[in-house]
């Protein structure tokens, strides 16, 4: 009984995969990895774009699937007040830069670029792996602030309240951060 209970244990340690977000107040991990805008490849760096203001970084498991074709036609209706708001919107998933190149373009609408993860280093660094398909992103957002902290975070696989919710936690941030 006890080595199946230790066997039992054992199993549910390192066969279960557990990942939880990032949570407010956590540093943000940095990253540069290939993007697309508009069908045309750039370097996108975290660290560059946090010097511009807020960034809105979001997960997403794939390219051309309904859902995340959802949540990117909202972001690029939206991107025009994250920008007003100081803020740069990108989204990162496994796919190829030759599929994202299209997507952007697509379903992004050339309004924000989109990031090749062909590797999951930075899913794997925002805990942003979806436990039941562990080659696909979690539909996770994060706003992070130009101090490299995170001061939202929300996953969900539904796509209709990651704009919502992160363009509201953009507005607070500015909001408290007008004066300053």
């Amino acid at each position: 009984m006890k080595k199946f209970l230790a066997s039992t244990l054992l199993a549910t340690v390192f066969v279960t995969p557990s990942f939880a977000a990032l949570v407010v107040g956590d540093s943000a991990p940095n990253f540069t990895t290939q993007a697309s805008i508009a069908g045309k490849e750039f370097t996108f760096s975290l660290a560059e774009a946090l010097k511009k203001g807020p960034v809105v970084l979001y997960f997403y498991p794939a390219a051309f699937t309904t859902g995340c074709t959802i949540e990117a036609h909202e972001f690029a209706e939206a991107v025009e007040q994250y920008r007003a708001l100081g803020a740069t919107v990108i989204g990162v998933s496994h796919d190829s830069i030759e599929t994202l190149n299209k997507f952007s373009v697509s379903e992004c609408r050339s309004k924000f670029a989109v990031a090749a993860d062909t590797d999951q280093h930075i899913m794997k660094s925002y805990d942003a792996i979806l436990a039941k398909k562990p080659e696909y992103a979690n539909r996770t957002s994060y706003v992070i602030s130009p101090d490299g902290k995170v001061i939202y975070s929300f996953t969900d696989m539904a796509p209709d309240k990651h704009v919502e919710n992160t363009l509201a936690a953009v507005r607070k941030w500015k909001a408290e951060n007008s004066s300053k």
